[in-house]
C-alpha cells in the first residue's frame, strides 16, 4: 500500500498491486482509467467552460494529483511516489469534436483519447475539456492512472473537485487526508539511496506481514471448505444450509474455464467507446422481484447483451462465459488513495436463454463468490512484496501480448465488468450541473472487452470499452444491453399480448430514449 515515512521526505511506497499496475503496462495495454462528464448548459450560456474547470482543477488540487514516479536503477524495486508541482497547462488540454458534434462523434474521440498512455515525467493524469457538441452541452474527459487509485478512491477524488450545489461558493470543507499540506515534501530531493531504502523497507515489511499471517489464511481457508462440505451435507438431507455458506456447485461454475470467443485475443492499442444509461430504480425493482441484488440484475444485463451480440456475429457458445469482476476490499469510511480490491471470476450464465432464469443462476453464481470473498476478506492482501520482480513483469506482458501465447493459453474470464458506487447527488462544476458520469477503465491481452458502471444521482451510467480488433462497433454492443434492460422488463411486468409490429417498436423506441442524454440525441 502507498505508505509515507516523514523522515524520508515525502516518499511514498507504492502497494505491490499499484505496482504491477505500471509493470504490467505496455503501448498496447495502457493501465489508466478514466471517466466522461457532461454537463447541461442553460439557454444562451456564455461562460468560459474550459476556465471554469481549468479554475476547479487549480483550486483544489489535492495531494494525490501531485505524485510524480521516482524509478529506481534496473527496477530492483518498484518507484516510489515523490510530491511535485502540478503545470496545468500539461495537465488540462481543450480538444475539438470533429462537426456536427455527434454523441458519436465525442464517444470516437474520448476513446482515442483512452488508447493514449500517460507520460510518466509527470504526474499519471489527464483533463481533455471537449468543445463543440451539437447540443451545446458541455463535457470533459479525465484519465488517471490505476496506480494512483481505484474505483472507490476516484469518487473520493470526485467528492473533493465538484460541488454539490448550483450555487458558486469560493472554498468548502473536505476530507482532511484529501487536502492535508504536504509538510514533509523538503525542498531538495531524495537521493537514489534514500528511495531504495524506502522501497526494499516497504518491502521487507510486506514479507513478514505474510508470514505472520499464514496461519490465519489457512484457518479461513479450512474454514471455507468446511462449511461448504456442511452446506452441501444440509441440502442432502433436505435442510437449508447457512445463508453464509458457499455453493461448491456454484463456486466451481464460476471458476472453471470459459469458452473461447472474438473478446479473447491479443489486442492492439485502438480503442473503442460507448456509452449507456438506465434508471437505477427500475434496477431495483427487478432485483426485488427475484431475491437478486442490483449488481446481479446488471451481470444478468450483461449476460443478455452478449448472448445478442455473440449470436449475430455468429453463434453462442454452449458453455458459459465467465466474467472478472473486482470486490473491493476497502473498509466502511477508507478513502485511502491506493487499490483496494481483489478480483472474482463469476459465470454469466449466457448459455441460459430464458432472462428471468438466467438472472436466478446468475444470482446464485455472484452469491458464492462473494460468500468466499466475505469469508476469507480479512486474508486476502492488499499489499505483496514485489523485491527483484517489476523488471520480469514487464518482460512478462510483453510476451504474453504475442497471439500465439495468448492463443494457447486456456480462457480464465471473457469479459471484465466492475460496478462502482458513485455520488447519489448531482455534481456541479461552477453551477453547471453534471448530467452523466460515464466510466472507462482498462482491457488486457485475452480480455478485449470491459464494460464499466457507476450509479450516480440515480442513474446507472455504463461505459464500454474495448479493444477494436476484438470488437469492431462497440456502440452495437450498448444497444445490446439496452435491448436486453427492456427485454427484462417486459418479462418482469407481463403485458398483455400486443401487436407484434407494436411489440417489436418498443425497445427501439425505448434505446433511442437511455442510451444518451436527449439533448445529444442526435442522428449520427
Amino acid at each position: 500500500m502507498s505508505r509515507r515515512n516523514p523522515k524520508e521526505s515525502g516518499i511514498e511506497t507504492l502497494s505491490g498491486v499499484d505496482g504491477a499496475f505500471l509493470n504490467l503496462e505496455t503501448a498496447a495495454t495502457p493501465m489508466h482509467v478514466g471517466s466522461l462528464h457532461l454537463f447541461e448548459t442553460p439557454a444562451g450560456f456564455r461562460g468560459d467552460f474550459f476556465a471554469s474547470v481549468r479554475h476547479m482543477m487549480a483550486s483544489r488540487m489535492v495531494p494525490v494529483l501531485r505524485r510524480r514516479l521516482a524509478g529506481l536503477p534496473l527496477q530492483v524495486a518498484n518507484p516510489v511516489w515523490l510530491q511535485d508541482e502540478i503545470d496545468l497547462d500539461q495537465h488540462i488540454r481543450r480538444v475539438r469534436i470533429p462537426k456536427p458534434g455527434t454523441w458519436a462523434q465525442l464517444e470516437a474521440v474520448v476513446a482515442d483519447l483512452h488508447a493514449e498512455l500517460l507520460d510518466r515525467s509527470r504526474p499519471l493524469w489527464m483533463l481533455y475539456v471537449l468543445e463543440g457538441l451539437a447540443s451545446g452541452d458541455k463535457a470533459y474527459y479525465f484519465k488517471i492512472h490505476h496506480a494512483m487509485l481505484d474505483g472507490q478512491a476516484g469518487v473520493a477524488l470526485a467528492g473533493a473537485l465538484f460541488d454539490t450545489t448550483p450555487d458558486v461558493v469560493p472554498a468548502r470543507k473536505r476530507k482532511a487526508q484529501l487536502v492535508a499540506a504536504d509538510t514533509t515534501a523538503a525542498a531538495g530531493k531524495p537521493g537514489t539511496l534514500a528511495l531504495a531504502a524506502a522501497a526494499f523497507r516497504h518491502d521487507a515489511a510486506q514479507y513478514v506481514k505474510l508470514v505472520r499471517e499464514l496461519p490465519g489464511v489457512v484457518r479461513t481457508l479450512a474454514a471455507i471448505v468446511g462449511n461448504s462440505v456442511k452446506s452441501s451435507a444440509g441440502r442432502a438431507r433436505g435442510k437449508a444450509g447457512s445463508e453464509q455458506a458457499v455453493d461448491l456447485g456454484e463456486l466451481r461454475r464460476s471458476v472453471s474455464f470459459g469458452p473461447r470467443t472474438a473478446f479473447n485475443v491479443a489486442i492492439t492499442p485502438a480503442r473503442g467507446f460507448a456509452t449507456a444509461t438506465v434508471p437505477r430504480d427500475e434496477l431495483k425493482a427487478i432485483a426485488a422481484a427475484n431475491d437478486a441484488t442490483v449488481n446481479d440484475v446488471v451481470l444478468a444485463l450483461c449476460s443478455g447483451a452478449l448472448r445478442r451480440y455473440l449470436k449475430r456475429s455468429g453463434s453462442i457458445p454452449r458453455k458459459s462465459l465467465i466474467a472478472s469482476m473486482p470486490i473491493s476490499l476497502r473498509e466502511q469510511g477508507n478513502t485511502e488513495m491506493r487499490t483496494q480490491a481483489t478480483l472474482s471470476l463469476v459465470s454469466l450464465a449466457t448459455n441460459v436463454a430464458d432472462p428471468v432464469k438466467r438472472l436466478r443462476a446468475i444470482r446464485d453464481s455472484a452469491g458464492a463468490t462473494k460468500a468466499v470473498a466475505r469469508s476469507a476478506k480479512s486474508v486476502i492482501p492488499t499489499d505483496i512484496p514485489l523485491i527483484g520482480v517489476p523488471w520480469l513483469l514487464g518482460a512478462l506482458a510483453s510476451v504474453y501480448g504475442r497471439s500465439r501465447v495468448v492463443d494457447t493459453l486456456p480462457i480464465l474470464a471473457n469479459v471484465l465488468i466492475s460496478n462502482v458506487p458513485g455520488p447519489t447527488v448531482p455534481l456541479y462544476v461552477n453551477g453547471l450541473r453534471m448530467t452523466g458520469y460515464w466510466p472507462l477503465s482498462i482491457v488486457e491481452h485475452g480480455i478485449g472487452l470491459n464494460i464499466t458502471l457507476m450509479s450516480y444521482a440515480g442513474k446507472l451510467c455504463l461505459g464500454f470499452v474495448v479493444a477494436r480488433c476484438a470488437v469492431p462497433d462497440v456502440r452495437h454492443l450498448a444497444d445490446d444491453f439496452l435491448d436486453a434492460f427492456e427485454e427484462m422488463k417486459q418479462v418482469m411486468q407481463k403485458p398483455a399480448r400486443a401487436p407484434r409490429k407494436a411489440a417489436a417498436a418498443k425497445p427501439a423506441a425505448s434505446r433511442a430514449r437511455l442510451r444518451r442524454p436527449p439533448v445529444v440525441a442526435i442522428a449520427k
